[in-house]
């Protein structure tokens, strides 16, 4: 590997897409708790829109009015190229990344910079592992996607409750996502894009099983399930059709501690059974009007990207997952819970990803890799730290 991280590149971390809705909330983070000296930078399209964010995040710690800006265009390979080579890490709030965010992954993997995202977009996530693994390899890159709530509440949760239970044995879990929050016209626009790309998912999904490795003498399951009143955790499963899933199984496919036979289910967890009834009838009408351009656009419109839910809204917004691990004749019952899952808490899990990242001791890692496998126990230590909870609730 050609690994370039080191003190020659001017910078540790850049945050690009600054200036929008999350990218501001992930620069007023840093600007409050990155650790001291750290070299980071802001980038994005508008030099006038970096100059204003900067001045607002001196407020908040006057060493920010010498942050370096970057004005760096999405669609500007050769810009992307330049801003790559100058740092440690990029992590990115641009999207939807299907439209946005390849140039700046192959950038990153070209250079042998790190890269992270908050994309929750599987077709992305595959076509970049078909396009630009390989290339990442040899140059060292990691490219980490979903460092958000999704993917990484999930991800290390799973790997947290894991960790609980016998080491070489099979193991079972299923995790119940609960939340009270709204989302932002930039989350909605990359869901609707993902909803009415329906066959170039799957086929991008398709050809990515035809080129991974595959498992020897392991396996590893991530069916669907099926919905279902729960008794271990009290209330309604129904299956949770996120990326989330994918991410946790291949954490499992990459590491061993999994064990030889490791199956993992997602659920949202709804308290009623009207609810229960009603989601589902909920979700599928608004599949099939992503399905229609017109229908699809005309959604986008009712909420404007950029923009979100106001301070006070997002105080009031939590997120818990529950999960239960089974295996080597052990039951561990685990929480990961924290504040608004969507915003607050994204923006600290992206930040302190690229900081675990650019100055962490890691396992030597690269290509495409999860949470997970590319920070482990450094990123969970590091969230800890910053107020997620993960806890044992219970052992059987």
């Amino acid at each position: 590997m050609n690994r370039q991280h080191d003190a020659t590149r001017p910078l540790d971390v850049v945050l690009f897409g600054a200036t929008g809705f999350v990218g501001t909330l992930t620069a007023e983070y840093l600007a409050a708790h990155a650790p001291a000296g750290l070299r980071w930078a802001l980038a994005g399209r508008s030099r006038a829109k970096l100059e204003g964010l900067r001045e607002r995040l001196t407020a908040i710690a006057p060493g920010c009015a010498e942050l370096p800006l970057l004005e760096t265009d999405a669609d500007d390979a050769e810009a992307l190229a330049e801003m790559a080579a100058s740092t440690r890490v990029v992590a990115t709030t641009v999207g939807p990344y299907i439209r946005y965010g390849e140039k700046l992954v192959a950038a990153c993997a070209e250079a042998g910079t790190d890269y992270a995202d908050l994309t929750g977009e599987a077709e992305f996530i595959d076509r970049m592992y078909l396009e630009h693994d390989a290339r990442a390899r040899e140059t060292g890159a990691r490219i980490v996607h979903a460092c958000g709530f999704d993917s990484v509440p999930h991800d290390l949760g799973a790997y947290f409750t894991v960790k609980q239970l016998p080491e070489d044995v099979p193991l079972t879990v299923d995790g119940f996502v609960r939340t009270d929050a709204v989302f932002s016209g930039g989350t909605f626009a990359s869901a609707l894009t993902a909803m009415g790309r329906g066959p170039q998912l799957l086929a991008a999904a398709r050809e990515r099983r035809l080129h991974e490795p595959r498992l020897v003498g392991r396996r590893v399951r991530t069916p669907a399930g099926s919905p279902h009143f729960n008794g271990s955790v009290g209330t309604w499963a129904l299956p949770l059709p996120t990326v989330d899933p994918t991410i946790v199984g291949r954490s499992a496919r990459a590491l061993e501690r999994y064990g030889p036979d490791f199956r993992y289910r997602h659920f949202a967890s709804v308290k009623t059974l009207p609810m229960a009834l009603g989601a589902p009838v909920a979700i599928g009408a608004l599949v099939a009007a992503a399905q229609v351009e017109g229908a699809r656009e005309w959604l986008m419109g009712r909420y404007e990207p950029g923009r979100g839910p106001d301070e006070a809204r997002r105080e009031r917004s939590w997120f818990t997952i529950r999960f239960v691990g089974e295996g080597g004749g052990r039951r561990v019952f685990t929480e990961v819970s924290g504040g608004d899952p969507g915003y607050g808490e994204t923006a600290k899990i992206l930040a302190e990803s690229a900081v675990c990242l650019a100055v962490d001791e890691l396992p030597e890692t690269s290509g495409q890799v999860t949470t997970a496998v590319a920070m482990g126990d450094a990123l969970l230590h590091r969230l800890t730290a910053a107020g997620l909870r993960f806890r044992v609730a219970a052992v059987r």
